[in-house]
């Protein structure tokens, strides 16, 4: 927004040596005069991300976010939909998931099981993107591939879907074989005519690091990591923090942490509570999304492809929708604040 006496922040690439032509030198050497210029305008350095054939100035982009635990069973898949079901109905925006998970839950939840077979049987899933990459082929563009308006609920409208398959498996043993594209820029490839339509695009990662899980965390800007508060569930913290370090590192492309969202909570439970005490107290861990999610069969049962009604209707009406609701409102403020870089 411009006026009298407004500063316009842009996240224009401009070489440091072409800023420094552009900024009017002041009496102090330090070029303060510029805000008496009518074109009052700081830039800063806007990387390009993997996903983009080019980065275009002024364009907005989504946030990237991939949802990951070596651990199953964690209440990820859970959590990443309910995510984009409450970014569309409750918040407006415009979402893309990615279900890179060979079970499909994430899938089968969006579209139920009959579409879900469909798809994999007519070649619509991320599994053609994987097999065009392994059998030579230049990787197809994602947008033919992608589900528009799924979900069950009527009051979800703006969520997309690029659906999984079983056969990823099998795909991913024969990733390493790849010589003529780098194993983990296939699903990057494919992406490129996709993302820009989309507020926000959420990943749901299988339990493990490999290649398949390596193209989603390669055009992540950033990780959730859903958790029990059990032993079992979170002693893989710290490796998968210093892995995802190292990827960085070697892809030199930063993946922020966002946090550690608590799901399948139990008030009651002497285990839980020491084990949030436990992440609390240490430094090193990334930081815990305050809004606990609580065990609930309500919950559980939301994965049913139904129309529910309402989401309070859908993940429950005793405060579970509340606390999945306040911890989107934390995602979407935690969000924009860490990952501003990218922006």
């Amino acid at each position: 927004m411009k006026g009298a006496g407004l500063v316009e922040l842009r996240g224009d690439v401009v070489p440091d040596d072409a800023a420094r032509a552009q900024r009017p030198a002041g009496a102090d050497g330090f070029g303060w005069d510029w805000l008496k210029s009518p074109n009052r305008s700081l830039q800063f350095d806007r990387p390009q991300r993997i996903w983009e054939s080019a980065a275009v100035p002024g364009r907005a982009r989504p946030y990237v976010v991939a949802t990951f635990n070596l651990k199953g069973g964690v209440g990820k898949t859970t959590t990443t939909a309910a995510l984009a079901e409450i970014l569309s109905a409750e918040f407006g925006k415009r979402v893309l998931l990615i279900d890179l998970d060979p079970q499909r839950n994430l899938t089968t939840m969006m579209v139920g099981e009959i579409r879900a077979a469909e798809l994999d049987s007519t070649d619509h899933t991320l599994a053609a993107v994987f097999t065009d990459a392994l059998s030579g082929r230049r990787p197809r563009d994602a947008a033919d591939l992608v589900q528009h308006q799924v979900s069950p609920m009527q009051s979800v409208t703006t969520v997309d879907l690029l659906a999984s398959s079983p056969k990823l498996i099998a795909l991913q043993d024969g990733m390493s074989r790849l010589t003529e594209l780098d194993p983990t820029t296939v699903l990057a490839s494919a992406l490129t005519g996709v993302m820009s339509t989309y507020d926000y695009v959420l990943i749901d990662c299988p339990p493990n690091l490999g290649p398949i899980t390596q193209n989603g965390l390669r055009i992540a800007d950033g990780y959730l990591i859903p958790t029990i508060p059990d032993v079992m569930s979170t002693y893989s913290i710290p490796p998968l923090q210093s892995h995802l370090r190292h990827l960085s590192s070697a892809w030199s492309t930063p993946i922020t942490e966002l946090g550690v969202v608590i799901t399948k909570y139990k008030r009651s439970s002497a285990v839980h509570q020491r084990t949030l005490e436990t992440l609390r107290e240490n430094p090193t861990l990334p930081r815990l999304f305050p809004t606990r999610i609580p065990e609930s069969n309500q919950i559980a049962a939301a994965a049913e492809f139904t129309d529910f009604g309402t989401l309070r209707q859908k993940y429950g009406q005793g405060g579970q929708f509340l606390a999945l609701r306040e911890l989107t409102a934390d995602f979407l403020a935690t969000t924009r604040i860490k990952l501003a870089w990218g922006r």
